[in-house]
């Protein structure tokens, strides 16, 4: 039984113990940032990005108004949608540029106001055709939804007006292309694909040379003749075969499973998708190589690869209703410019004007990285 005397005597030594601890866990934390990263900096990237990444509102569309002939009524209303603060309205007298405006992305909304549209408004009827983008079946149903009330308000305002012309009603006539059949799963799958390579390709690979350095049997094959980029190379091709395994299951499930379209070329796709998947290996290979912690290299793998691919690739979320700063930080997502490809070459076919680009800046970006790579992945002991 403890005497008062040993119980005081206890409790301080106790605590000195728990003392002595917490500053061992301090120092460890500090001699170790991959600690504070996760428990600082990766709490407030999820922050950022879920609070400003993560937006449902679709404002500043933008659609090429199509303006036949211009009069009165027609001017007043290609004025509504250039004031409205849901449209970012460009003005043309040509439907064919229109087209290839949709075509190129650079709008997703055409309206078309025919020659004869203020005549059969003052014969008590016209009509304003609305061709929508439609792979993303939520955001074209939104923005068919606010040019009918844009049209709706300029209606209004002209029977407001108290003119003598009697106004008729204006119909409005919606299409979608490249989705007729507003499916969801046509915008949403190839987008998985870009998840499903990003996992393949870059969180894999980042556990292999960490993965090494844990077991130290990397410190045995320094030892041997093979060369650094050898041991990378030996790396990261059985990863890309994998990578394409799992593309052509996409592809097949895409097809057969979900129904969704390949209007353009296999071998453009496949093209596209090697070009991903290497960036995905030598950006999996480049954190492997510089992290020696199998934990610390997954971690960093899902914050740099996978979640940007989920929240800031345009596979959710369009990226024109995100801040400005975000909208930049999005150009050195290599996500970004594959999930472009995906869903053109899917829906839209081989529309070379978006192809080529993006397809020269995935190169860009592998050519890169397996050059940072090479020069991380050094023969020797640290």
């Amino acid at each position: 039984m403890l005497t008062y005397e040993s119980r005081r005597n206890w409790l301080p030594r106790r605590a000195r113990r728990v003392w002595a601890l917490v500053r061992k866990e301090c120092r460890q934390i500090i001699r170790d940032p991959s600690s504070i990263a996760i428990g600082v900096v990766l709490p407030l990237l999820l922050i950022l990005l879920f609070g400003y990444g993560l937006s449902l509102d679709v404002t500043h569309v933008p659609v090429a108004v199509v303006l036949e002939k211009p009069s009165p009524e027609a001017t007043e209303l290609a004025a509504a949608f250039q004031l409205s603060p849901y449209f970012d309205a460009e003005l043309t007298t040509s439907m064919p540029r229109a087209r290839q405006l949709m075509l190129a992305r650079k709008v997703d909304g055409i309206v078309l106001i025919r020659a004869d549209f203020a005549r059969d408004v003052n014969l008590g009827g016209a009509e304003v055709q609305i061709l929508l983008h439609g792979t993303d079946a939520n955001r074209a149903r939104i923005i068919q939804g606010y040019a009918q009330g844009a049209v709706g308000q300029w209606a209004a305002r002209l029977a407001a007006q108290g003119n003598d012309v009697p106004v008729g009603p204006v119909a409005v006539q919606s299409r979608l292309w490249f989705n007729e059949a507003n499916e969801s799963r046509y915008f949403l799958v190839p987008g998985l694909i870009v998840l499903i390579m990003t996992l393949i390709g870059a969180l894999l690979t980042a556990l292999v040379m960490a993965r090494e350095w844990e077991r130290g049997t990397l410190e045995a094959l320094f030892v041997t003749p093979v060369r650094a980029e050898e041991i990378l190379l030996g790396k990261t091709l059985p990863y890309f075969a994998l990578g394409m395994g799992g593309l052509v299951l996409c592809i097949l499930a895409a097809k057969f499973l979900f129904h969704v379209p390949l209007r353009g070329s296999v071998l453009v796709l496949a093209g596209v998708s090697m070009l991903y998947l290497l960036v995905a290996l030598a950006i999996g290979l480049l954190i492997s190589s510089a992290v020696k912690s199998q934990f610390v290299a997954s971690q960093i793998a899902i914050v740099v690869t996978f979640l940007p691919a989920f929240m800031l690739s345009g596979f959710l979320f369009d990226l024109r209703s995100m801040p400005a700063l975000v909208r930049l930080i999005t150009y050195v997502l290599p996500a970004r410019y594959y999930v472009t490809l995906l869903q053109t070459v899917f829906l839209a076919g081989d529309v070379w004007s978006v192809v080529l680009p993006n397809a020269a800046v995935l190169a860009g970006m592998a050519a890169v990285l397996l050059l940072l790579t090479r020069a991380t992945t050094r023969k020797k002991l640290a």
